[in-house]
This record gives structure tokens, sequence and C-alpha cells, in this order.
């Protein structure tokens, strides 16, 4: 009796490792290229810039996810793309509104699912006080994704300005 139990447990424990061995491995996930995200990145933001340089409210708001969330220095959060949208058609109504970017840097997630995008910027404008023309720089850092349908959106965005630098105090010497 006990040999038959013995044999039993050891013939089950043989064809359950005998079928695992058959069965097939998933298949490896292709590597993510990571610099052809990072490209994807940089032509969706360029394509943003000129549509809110042309004052393209609608186009500029469609590079938005669902589920955007920006962060405007000095303003509440923006939440969803309706409510970006009357933000920047208040932006795009004056005349000087224009954003330009310089040194981009975008790193993309090992996943190839999400990147961040960072950049200073110079946005012209006409001064509500002042009514003359005023530029700000800044950095403008983004977070983008793949939506399910493998288009890639905007999902948050931080604009910060950079005030001008102040002298700092004198120390005086010990």
């Amino acid at each position: 009796m006990f040999t038959s139990k013995l044999t039993s447990v050891a013939l089950s424990v043989l064809l359950t490792g005998g079928l695992a061995a058959c069965a097939k491995p998933a298949p490896p996930k292709p590597a993510v290229d990571t610099a052809a995200f990072a490209e994807d990145v940089k032509a969706d933001l360029h394509q943003l810039v000129a549509d809110f340089n042309a004052h393209d409210a609608a186009k500029a708001v469609g590079h938005d996810a669902p589920d955007y969330v920006g962060m405007f220095h000095g303003q509440p959060n923006v939440k969803g793309p309706a409510e970006d949208l009357a933000l920047t058609r208040q932006q795009v109504a004056d005349p000087l509104s224009k954003v330009t970017v310089s040194d981009e840097t975008v790193d993309v997630a090992a996943s190839g699912d999400m990147a961040v995008y960072r950049a200073t910027y110079a946005y012209d404008f006409t001064d509500p006080k002042t009514k003359a023309p005023a530029t700000e720089h800044g950095n403008w850092v983004l977070g983008y994704k793949r939506e399910a349908d493998g288009s890639l959106k905007v999902a948050w965005g931080v604009i910060a300005d950079t005030p001008a630098a102040t002298a700092a105090p004198a120390v005086p010497p010990k």
C-alpha cells in the first residue's frame, strides 16, 4: 500500500513537471525603442507649440489626455481638456502670444508607455498691467503617455516661470 501511494505521488510529480516543461513560455515583450519614443514626444510637443503659436486653442488642447492636469504658476490647476481649452483660448486671444522652447530633454520609461519632457521656454505676451510687450522665461515639464488606442497624449504639465535673478546679499568677511 505504501509503495502504491509513493508511486502515485512520484508519478503525479513527474507528469506535472513533464507537462509544465511542454508548455510554451510567454513570448518576450519586444524591446522598447526609447529613442524613437523620445522623438515622437518631441515631434508632438513641437506640433503643440505650432498649434499654440497659430492661435488655434482647440488644436493645441487636442494633445491633452482625457485626464490631463495642468499646473501653472500662480493659477489654480487645470483639470481636463475643457478647462485647458478655456485657459488656452484666453492666452491665444493675445496677438503677441507665442511660445518657444529650448534645451529639450526626454526621459522614456523602460516600459515604453510613459515619458517626461523638459524644456526651458520663452513666452511672449502682452503684460495685462502695462499693456506693453513682455517675455516670461521658465521651465516646462510634461508627462506623456500612450493611450489605449496607441496615441501619444499629454497627461500632465507643469509650467514654472523663472524670475530674474536678484543680487545675493554681500557676505561680510570673517
